[in-house]
């Protein structure tokens, strides 16, 4: 399990890494165009995906028997996610994918006030208390919004080796209590916190 959920991890680090380093803007905001319409839905049901969420995957994260594998969910969602997290931004001077700004992390510097404290903690316990990919992304996505409207990064690779995690039930704790951790950790101590394993 280890090693599929980081080959998500590597395959959307080089899916960010090519798209940011292409030289044919309108190719890539196409291809992120495109994502977005697949926010929502099942991987492999959009075939204008397929390039951008199957090409280049390991064939230890293929579905073999036409069901969405665990390693499709979580690259799907990932993409598609950071495909809404960067609309309307130049994705060569402001990627919104960044090392190290984990989901609690990220969704910690949304709260300015003990308002938003109580607000924000609310839409992050409805998401990671989910108990489907598609509830969870549902959830995620209203998240997403807030991050993108705070110009606040997020670590897509890590979010997709969560999101592996996240669907088997014996782990799916230990990646809660991760995301826990991150969201009361005090400002400036992220660095301490690069054990993913």
């Amino acid at each position: 399990m280890a090693n599929e959920a980081r080959q998500a991890n590597d395959f959307v680090r080089y899916k960010i890494r090519q798209w940011t380093e292409s030289k044919n803007d309108s190719t890539v905001k196409a291809t992120l165009a495109k994502l977005r319409r697949g926010i929502g839905k099942t991987p492999g049901s959009v075939p204008e995906l397929w390039d951008a969420t199957l090409n280049g995957l390991s064939e230890d994260l293929i579905s073999k028997d036409g069901n969405p594998t665990r390693g499709e969910w979580a690259v799907h969602v990932a993409l598609t996610l950071f495909a809404l997290h960067q609309q309307g931004k130049d994705l060569k001077k402001q990627c919104m994918s960044r090392d190290g700004a984990y989901l609690g992390i990220a969704v910690r510097h949304l709260v300015q006030s003990e308002e938003d404290q109580n607000r924000i903690k609310r839409r992050f316990d409805s998401a990671v208390t989910s108990d489907s990919m598609e509830e969870f992304s549902h959830h995620l996505r209203g998240l997403i919004q807030l991050l993108k409207a705070g110009d606040i990064p997020l670590d897509y690779p890590a979010l997709a080796e969560d999101l592996y995690r996240y669907q088997f039930p014996d782990q799916r704790d230990f990646v809660r209590l991760r995301w826990g951790q991150d969201f009361y950790r005090i400002p400036g101590n992220e660095e301490n916190n690069n054990d993913k394993e």
